[in-house]
């Protein structure tokens, strides 16, 4: 419930621009999602949004990865505090080292495998930012597919 109401959300920001939460809870109750003010305002936090010239917006990252991201990394996930990232078999060090370079905050530290990479990560909040940012950029998902 939570997952499909954050991800309504992150459809309707990136729809339309909404500059206000009472705009956006109505936006949900529209689409048949109803929401009290203190689980939106909630739910905003979670998801980090931020409120811009153009209404919210979710922060990336990065706007710009290296080309190695895009053509070994075949899949991203997390659970708690840990992201996991699924490279094409030989190359999790060589992403690895690219995405340490990158020098994302809050990262704690990484460890590559053949192909497969755990990034720890500060806390579950930052670990699911991180895989919805680099989702976004690498798959062109937005959420929490």
């Amino acid at each position: 419930m939570k997952n499909e109401r954050h991800n309504t959300i992150i459809e309707i920001i990136g729809e339309t621009p909404v500059y206000t939460q009472e705009q956006l809870r109505e936006c949900l109750i529209r689409r048949g999602v109803c929401v009290t003010q203190a689980t939106l305002s909630r739910d905003m936090r979670e998801l980090g949004l931020i409120k811009g010239d153009k209404g919210y917006y979710l922060p990336e990252v990065s706007t710009v990865l290296p080309p190695l991201l895009f053509e070994s990394v075949i899949g991203i996930d997390h659970a708690l505090n840990t992201v996991v990232f699924r490279c094409r078999a030989g190359m999790a060090m060589a992403v690895c080292a690219t995405f340490d370079s990158l020098m994302y905050k809050n990262v704690v530290g990484t460890l590559a495998g053949d192909d497969t990479i755990f990034v720890l990560m500060r806390s579950e909040k930052d670990a699911a930012a991180l895989e919805r940012e680099i989702g976004n950029l690498i798959f062109g998902r937005k959420g929490d597919d």
